[in-house]
């Protein structure tokens, strides 16, 4: 049976079938239980969240589901810019604050995202399942975890970063091919070396480390499934298939934003948040693309531009919004979990069984 994989089998789910960690508001606990109780893997984009809000929405998912679910964080080193950087990247942004009403304030500036006090909770709340992004934590905090017996899952973009990932201890690896949308995982060397297509990416990957290998990156139905499975991973992650469904988070001019689009109109780009992500393409993403434009690294940039997201989303002005999608955004339909599972797996037995 396709569904029985070394995955399914380590994460306890019936289908080796991820929700993808998109942080910043999709992933609510409506989302993350729904998905699991489907059979799948729901995991919480906690990125971004403090522990009250990690604590608040664990508890929620547990209310909402028994089946196993995750929690994904991100690994971030402190950045740092000088007051004339910083100064300029802010002032870069002054014509999208005017746009939009906003007064020219210097928002708080966030260097780096902890993850001490959130790994503390997530073993306190006996998550099952830890997955990170952007990088490797330490070890000790690898070894934390798996002496708690949370299974640890990894993100890479390149074979090396895979290596990287099973070298590290980890139990499972996510391929994270140029299709997916939202921020790109590189952690070694450029982000641009990290854009290798998933149909290359993950039986490449497969060949060199002996963890399951997850595939990610326009999967967006039972096709998809399929191709991945036959490159030789045992599970895939999915994320804008999810985002457009009812139980998503994400603001209803994103869903359809992305439920119009059509496969070429996705960029990568710095703009929003100082790291590499795939997106729609907007009037924001093309004003500051160019020669002379400053952008602070991430999370810095992400501060910076922070408000003028906020704002934009209140007025529904996609202008200014980081309007994340994968390039598969044409096959992505306004639906349910429970709709998009069963037509999934209907799709899948067609193929594989």
């Amino acid at each position: 049976m396709w569904n029985k994989t070394r995955l399914s089998t380590l994460f306890g789910v019936e289908y080796p079938i991820i929700q993808a960690p998109m942080a910043g508001g999709p992933t609510t606990p409506e989302l993350v239980s729904e998905v699991s109780n489907e059979g799948g893997l729901g995991i919480i984009g906690a990125g971004y969240f403090t522990a009250e809000k990690l604590t608040s929405s664990i508890q929620e998912v547990k209310k909402r589901t028994n089946k196993p679910f995750g929690v994904n964080l991100f690994v971030v080193k402190e950045q740092f810019v000088s007051e004339t950087d910083l100064r300029k990247s802010f002032e870069s942004l002054g014509p999208f604050r005017e746009k939009l009403k906003l007064p020219d304030e210097l928002p708080e500036i966030k260097t780096s995202l902890g993850i001490t006090e959130l790994i503390d909770i997530v073993i306190h709340e006996e998550v099952p399942i830890c997955s990170f992004t952007f990088g490797i934590p330490d070890k000790e905090i690898i070894t934390r975890l798996k002496k708690h017996n949370i299974i640890v899952v990894g993100t890479a973009t390149t074979v090396e970063e895979a290596k990287a990932v099973e070298e590290a201890g980890m139990d499972a690896v996510v391929a994270q091919g140029s299709e997916a949308g939202g921020h790109r995982a590189t952690f070694i060397g450029h982000s641009n070396n990290g854009l290798i297509g998933t149909m290359a990416l993950v039986p490449q990957v497969k060949d060199y480390v002996h963890i399951p290998v997850i595939a990610s990156g326009g999967i967006m139905d039972g096709r998809g499934f399929a191709a991945a499975s036959m490159l030789g991973a045992e599970g895939v992650q999915m994320g804008t298939a999810f985002l457009t469904t009812k139980e998503s988070g994400a603001n209803e001019f994103h869903k359809r934003a992305v439920l119009t689009s059509t496969e070429e109109q996705t960029v990568i780009t710095t703009a929003f948040s100082g790291k590499a992500a795939r997106g729609i393409n907007n009037y924001f993403i093309h004003q500051l693309t160019g020669e002379g434009v400053l952008i602070a690294p991430y999370p810095i940039q992400n501060s910076l531009t922070k408000p003028i997201r906020s704002e934009a989303m209140k007025q529904g002005d996609t202008r200014f919004m980081s309007l994340w999608s994968g390039q598969g955004s044409r096959m992505s339909e306004n639906t349910t979990v429970k709709e998009l599972f069963g037509k999934l797996v209907s799709d899948i037995n067609g193929l594989l069984n």
